[in-house]
């Protein structure tokens, strides 16, 4: 009879250090250092065991993604991936290198000390990719308009006629006109990178919107813009970083899991609870955040919302309203007792956080 061999993984892009632990108290040896494929790491891990259901694999989530892990799983061996930042550290050792990392992920495997991360499955996946680039033009798009604005005000040009990057405004900067051809070559640039990342960020708006119809993600994305200030944008960055929210037992671990929840360092009887822990999905937490400020208007279903809100269950837009109803009185009531806005805009998206958990448990994804 097979005992348990638990495999620890270092990956990179090149290579691949396999260190094994058995099962016991001995410690986790190197098994040897492979380059990175997976024919050959199945066919090296294989051999440690008479049946591949006595192999328990895991490697650290990074930038070699998680295509290791279902190639893995459809070679019938039981792979995880691990939460890097939880893998427990042991104070002391200065040393680091690959086949040291790859026995200590071994080591904790055994032992029952690592934290498994979600692995969507390929859909999903693309999905969150194309979000994530969405999201990337955004932030491309913010930098190249804050390097026309800096530019301008160093020629001192400031525009004093409403909002920026408006018509209005577009209309304005067609008319400046600079002295110097050299400094209207650089205006002239700096214009046509904002078009183009204006254009890029609408594009790929257009294409969230379609690659999403027909998805197994769609219901639960639908489910979603049934709350106040979550649009489709907003709801497929929700639907594709979290998936399933029925992994999550209970709504503070979801919370949590966010990084929504205060800090704490307490020993004995002193209690100290300090800033966010800002841990989990940093891109769910901003869009939290930035759905959450339109709840400062009282509850009411504008035209939009009831449209969005069309075939959704009954079930659904009850929570979304009693969302609505909790959030602005919450919200009213603690900017009256002058506490800090942004710390009554975080506390919020935590509640919010909380109805979305809700909606999750009578929402789920079709199946793949």
């Amino acid at each position: 009879m097979s005992t348990l061999r638990f495999v620890g993984l270092d990956v990179h892009k090149d290579t691949i250090v396999i260190a094994v632990a058995n099962e016991g108290q001995s410690e986790a040896v190197t098994l040897a250092t492979i380059p990175h494929d997976v024919t050959k790491l199945v066919k090296q891990v294989s051999k440690l065991v008479d049946d591949k259901k006595h192999l328990r694999v895991c490697y650290e989530a990074g930038p070699t993604g998680f295509g290791l892990s279902r190639r893995l799983k459809a070679a019938g061996i039981n792979c995880v991936v691990i939460a890097p930042s939880l893998v427990p550290q042991q104070v002391g050792i200065r040393v680091k290198t690959d086949r040291r990392d790859a026995r200590r992920l071994a080591h904790f495997l055994r032992s029952g000390d690592l934290v498994e991360v979600w692995v969507p499955d390929e859909k999903t996946e693309s999905l969150r990719d194309l979000e994530r680039s969405r999201d990337d033009a955004k932030n491309a798009e913010r930098v190249a308009r804050h390097q026309l604005d800096k530019f301008l005000l160093r020629n001192e040009r400031v525009y004093r006629d409403g909002r920026s990057w408006t018509q209005k405004h577009s209309d304005w900067l067609k008319q400046q006109k600079m002295g110097d051809p050299c400094k209207q070559c650089v205006m002239d640039d700096y214009v046509k990178a904002v078009d183009d990342a204006t254009e890029r960020v609408k594009r790929l708006s257009k294409d969230i919107e379609l690659f999403v119809r027909g998805t197994a993600l769609e219901p639960l994305i639908r489910a979603f813009m049934a709350f106040r200030g979550i649009k489709t944008l907003s709801a497929v960055v929700i639907a594709a970083e979290i998936g399933d929210l029925r992994r999550f037992t209970t709504a503070r671990q979801f919370m949590a899991f966010l990084g929504l929840v205060p800090s704490e360092h307490s020993s004995g009887k002193s209690i100290k609870r300090g800033a966010l822990t800002r841990t989990g999905n940093v891109h769910v937490r901003r869009i939290l955040i930035e759905a959450v400020q339109h709840y400062r208007h009282r509850p009411t279903l504008s035209a939009a919302l009831r449209e969005r809100q069309e075939g959704i269950s009954p079930e659904v837009i009850s929570i979304s309203w009693e969302a609505q109803k909790r959030l602005c009185k919450r919200l009213n009531y603690l900017i009256e007792q002058k506490k800090p806005r942004n710390k009554v805009i975080v506390a919020l998206a935590r509640e919010l956080a909380g109805f979305i958990w809700a909606v999750g448990q009578v929402s789920k994804p079709l199946a793949a």
